[in-house]
């Protein structure tokens, strides 16, 4: 553990000398190029300083390229040149550095202080009580009917949904619920997704060797025409809330799909709702699944973007005449959340604490987003930008005024330390896409920084493409 003597009466503020002491410790050769150091909180406890102390002198030493972090993993000494005088260092094999951000526009991200911990312990310790050795013994394939019980009535109350418990389908992570669902509809069906879109969702299809089309969506989302005429029978959409485009999809396109859907009676509408919950203008918007007459719409939602990333709990809602094919064909797979977990959960919805935590977080999220888009509007990106898409969700638009190409934006915004996701991302063909819009990730933005980020970004703005 590294050891340094701190002077409090320098003058000289204790991160400044741990800086210093952590720099001459590098340039001498004492700290070796891919050593590893302590984490923030070791060696504040070591060496008896905050966190905030060796947080700055790491920000420092960063900046100045003396170390570098990789995210989850912590920080390492660069690779620095050293006079011939210095003690050569040994030769290590490094890992390729990962950029250091400034600031983050891509990344969602849950801060830990908006996740529930207190009722989440209360009911885990009532669970061990309560449950006892049920706890110890597997789930059925289709999860516990106490968690199927209470999501049921969550999305009858909520969402408008009448669904039997037995419709509903748990697992782990909306992945595995895919999977299942292509061996339940078939690998010999043709597949379509949103283009633009997610691209996990392509990257799975894909993976599975199905036929895939990528259907491009105009003002009102995906066209029940294009999916005529490249022959699909199976579509995956987001019509509540579109991922990246923010599109709503109206009743009179929703009415075409419903549509197309009837014509076939293997074709299937597959409705992902993964962040419905999230509107901050007017009321939700009713899913497909309910208003859907003929059985031909499927529906998923996750917890994960509601509670947190590792709350691996997704679901699905079956049409009733599809329930005996998958009991015959799938229900030999174990349910893949464990019982522990399920309980709990079920007991946070059924006693009302999930509807609280909503609450609490559509408020939190809504004030982040208004406090991001205020300091846009007011700041200098304001006369080069025009912000869209922003009642619904945990990301919006922004429009931006350059001459940059997309490539070439972030490029420029890489090396001053910003990560941008543009529209042109998400596209099949990028070239297709109306260029320079932002997408901006809003949950994971660090506000103390964003001011800077934006004035950054602002500057890059007035920047012209390199000719060559």
């Amino acid at each position: 553990m590294l050891t340094y003597t701190f002077k409090k009466d320098s003058g000289i503020s204790l991160y400044e000398q741990l800086y210093r002491h952590i720099k001459e410790d590098i340039l001498s050769g004492k700290l070796k190029a891919g050593e590893k150091l302590p984490s923030k909180r070791a060696l504040s406890g070591h060496l008896e300083v905050s966190v905030i102390t060796v947080k700055n002198a790491y920000d420092q030493l960063v900046a100045e390229g003396y170390i570098y972090g990789i995210e989850k993993r912590g920080y390492y000494v660069s690779n620095m040149e050293r006079p011939l005088s210095a003690s050569p260092a040994a030769c290590v094999i490094q890992e390729a550095d990962e950029p250091t951000w400034f600031l983050d526009f891509v990344t969602n991200s849950i801060s830990a202080e908006y996740f529930p911990f207190t009722a989440w312990a209360k009911l885990m310790r009532r669970t061990i009580l309560e449950q006892d050795k049920a706890l110890l013994y597997a789930a059925p394939y289709n999860g516990a009917a106490a968690l199927r019980n209470a999501i049921a009535d969550y999305l009858h109350q909520f969402r408008g949904m009448t669904v039997s418990p037995e419709q509903i389908i748990v697992g782990a992570g909306t992945e595995f619920l895919y999977n299942l669902l292509l061996q339940l509809l078939g690998r010999d069906k043709v597949y379509a997704v949103e283009d633009p879109g997610y691209s996990k969702i392509t990257k799975i299809y894909e993976s599975n060797g199905v036929a895939l089309q990528q259907i491009e969506l105009d003002e009102n989302g995906l066209s029940a025409l294009q999916l005529r005429q490249k022959n699909a029978d199976v579509v995956h959409i987001s019509p509540s809330h579109h991922y990246p485009t923010g599109i709503v999809m109206p009743i009179t396109r929703r009415q075409e799909l419903l549509r197309w859907a009837s014509e076939g009676e293997d074709r299937y509408i597959l409705e992902d709702d993964y962040d419905s919950e999230f509107r901050f203008v007017g009321r939700p918007i009713p899913t497909l699944f309910s208003v859907d007459e003929n059985e031909h719409v499927i529906y998923l939602n996750t917890f994960s973007k509601t509670i947190a990333p590792s709350i691996r709990i997704s679901y699905m809602v079956l049409p009733p005449h599809l329930l005996h094919k998958f009991r015959q064909n799938l229900s030999f797979y174990s349910c893949t959340v464990s019982s522990f977990e399920q309980y709990t959960l079920a007991s946070f919805l059924s006693q009302g604490r999930y509807e609280q935590h909503l609450n609490r977080m559509k408020n939190r999220y809504r004030q982040k987003r208004d406090k991001v888009i205020k300091l846009i509007q007011e700041g200098d990106l304001s006369r080069r930008s025009e912000i869209m898409e922003q009642d619904a969700g945990l990301h919006f638009l922004v429009r931006l005024d350059t001459d940059l190409s997309d490539r070439g934006l972030q490029e420029r915004a890489k090396q001053n330390g910003l990560r941008l996701a543009l529209l042109s991302d998400y596209y099949s063909r990028p070239e297709c896409a109306p260029p320079h819009i932002l997408v901006v990730n809003y949950s994971g933005i660090e506000l103390d920084k964003l001011s800077e980020g934006l004035r950054r970004l602002a500057n890059i703005l007035e920047e012209k493409e390199d000719v060559r």
